[in-house]
């Protein structure tokens, strides 16, 4: 369904009468573990995700051209005319206006990155990702901000999260907090229903966004960019440094910098969190730290699922990559660097790996086989305090992941 149509009114409901259609490229395996659960666009960087920025800029709801597994959870919508547009990039407003001007049957790239194409009934039916050279192509000559790492996401927060910020307060009054927070700078906002008291918002460097019944606890200390989505809480004493995102329903504590949680996950206690980035469903343990520099400030290298080995990622600082329903126990030290695969769980004493394959069970001393009826108890349990159901869907996609990893799990 269409949303209300913004100032440019005729360019929105143009665009409501088409279909919108992310696409995963062939690049999606650069993004694993992440992009195990869910396709590309689904990656919450700044405050929304890339399927919601595209929504709030053009004003109508998308749909997927994703894995065949996750297409019963994320489905695509075929309509008469059809906008197929890379899920893996960050939407402006020069790259929609680029859109707006394709003819059917014309492609929109970046280099060699298919940014964006029109079609029609009978050709979004045909789409093949792995043949975007086959229609018309129209170059785009600035700059676009496309997500083809786990690492970028943390690179590029801050970047995303000012430009969300304003694409979601433009215009609007923000809610006031207690005169009991002290807040320097001008550039917060407060959607409705937060609480927060006795803490400080430092603006100065960048945006504080305050999402809807969210709350942050007494004696928190924040430094923008920072964004806390719906229904999230900050806890007592938790000192949270610029550049982070905390998405919806999720609750942190101790130090957190230059970090994005997708949502539904907890890092509730102290210890450090730098660099990283974490799924949905994921829990940190009490007193668990990452490491986001090299004793010897060597360059960091990430596990590639598409390469089998280490890669190169020209950073210096680097954290904690975590997929979802991955788990750590209390006093966990994770090494600079290091991928967690979906559903691990991890404990004792010690660094792990640095490579931690999905539905691992384990730490330092070795791992075995997360089996999934077991991966499966927790995850209802933990559904259920949220109030939500794991349902045969989730089952189904965590399965084939399970079946599609198998191969990292020699033990």
């Amino acid at each position: 369904m269409c949303k209300s149509p913004g100032p440019k009114a005729w360019d929105f409901f143009y665009f409501c009468s088409m279909s919108i259609i992310l696409f995963d490229d062939q690049f999606r395996r650069n993004l694993l573990p992440l992009t195990f659960t869910r396709p590309v666009s689904e990656l919450r960087i700044g405050i929304l995700t890339i399927t919601k920025k595209w929504e709030s800029y053009l004003k109508s709801e998308a749909s997927f051209y994703t894995e065949g597994y996750l297409q019963e959870k994320y489905p695509i919508i075929i309509k008469d005319a059809n906008w197929f547009i890379n899920g893996s990039v960050c939407p402006d407003d020069d790259l929609i206006e680029a859109i707006d001007k394709l003819k059917e049957g014309e492609a929109l790239f970046a280099d060699t990155n298919c940014i964006a194409i029109k079609l029609n009934k009978t050709a979004a039916k045909e789409f093949n990702v792995d043949h975007t050279g086959q229609y018309v192509r129209v170059d785009y000559r600035r700059p676009v901000l496309k997500i083809s790492f786990p690492e970028e996401i943390f690179k590029h927060n801050d970047t995303e999260l000012k430009k969300d910020f304003e694409l979601l307060t433009k215009g609007r009054n923000s809610n006031q907090l207690s005169s009991t927070n002290t807040i320097l700078g001008n550039n917060l906002f407060v959607e409705e229903g937060v609480e927060a008291e006795c803490s400080t918002f430092n603006t100065l460097q960048g945006p504080i966004y305050l999402g809807k019944n969210s709350q942050v606890w007494e004696g928190g200390h924040i430094r923008g960019s920072f964004a806390l989505c719906e229904n999230s809480q900050v806890k007592m004493g938790a000192k949270i440094y610029g550049m982070t995102t905390i998405g919806p329903y999720s609750r942190v504590g101790g130090e957190i910098s230059n970090s994005v949680i997708m949502g539904y996950s907890s890092k509730g206690h102290e210890g450090y969190l730098g660099n990283s980035v974490l799924g949905e469903w994921c829990n940190i343990g009490a007193d668990s730290n990452n490491s986001n520099l090299k004793n010897n400030y060597a360059e960091v290298r990430l596990w590639d699922y598409e390469k089998e080995s280490f890669r190169k990622t020209g950073l210096q600082f680097c954290g904690l990559i975590m997929a979802d329903h991955a788990k750590c126990a209390i006093n966990t030290m994770f090494n600079t660097g290091t991928v967690v695969g979906v559903g691990a769980n991890i404990f004792s004493s010690g660094f792990p790996r640095n490579f931690i394959p999905d539905f691992s069970w384990g730490g330092s001393h070795g791992f075995e086989v997360y089996m999934l009826n077991k991966m499966f108890e927790t995850a209802e349990k933990v559904y259920e305090r949220r109030n939500i159901k794991f349902d045969e869907v989730e089952k189904r996609i965590l399965t084939k992941v399970f079946e599609l990893t198998e191969k990292n799990r020699r033990f």
